[in-house]
């Protein structure tokens, strides 16, 4: 199983891959799934900017793409100070597939700091909730 150093470090090296012209704000993650395999992703930028996607969301989707479905842990590598914490939107993808997945956000300063998804994200959409209530609306048609 990878350490959660080696997480931070491959979050590293997937920064380097980022295509972001607009912002300049480049970010990079790496998750382990329940395989022990890790997946990692940069941020992709694009002119029409509501269709860029962040480098969490592009692990957790290159991961599911290749057939994981549990995501124990992310590492997230940014150039801030303090380091950058997953927006609203990944908070919900991570939470679809780790809501107790290990959190470690870090800079390319050597800060970090470690959380849980559900710590991020206490209330988020639950995948059984949302699909008990389509059957349940399923039903009473």
């Amino acid at each position: 199983m990878v350490t959660p150093s080696e997480l931070v470090a491959l979050a590293r090296e997937a920064r380097e891959h980022a295509y972001a012209p607009y912002s300049r704000f480049h970010v990079g993650a790496a998750i382990v799934c329940g395989s022990g395999r890790v997946y990692t992703g940069c941020n992709v930028e694009n002119a029409s900017y509501s269709h860029t996607c962040c480098a969490e969301r592009t692990a957790v989707f290159k991961a599911v793409s290749e057939g994981e479905r549990v995501v124990l842990g992310v590492a997230i590598v940014t150039d801030t100070q303090p380091p950058a914490s997953p927006c609203g939107s990944c908070r919900q993808v991570l939470h679809e597939f780790g809501p107790d997945a290990f959190v470690i956000v870090a800079n390319l300063q050597g800060e970090e700091r470690h959380s849980t998804v559900r710590a991020y994200l206490p209330e988020g959409f639950d995948p059984e909730v949302v699909l008990a209530a389509i059957r349940r609306g399923q039903e009473a048609r």
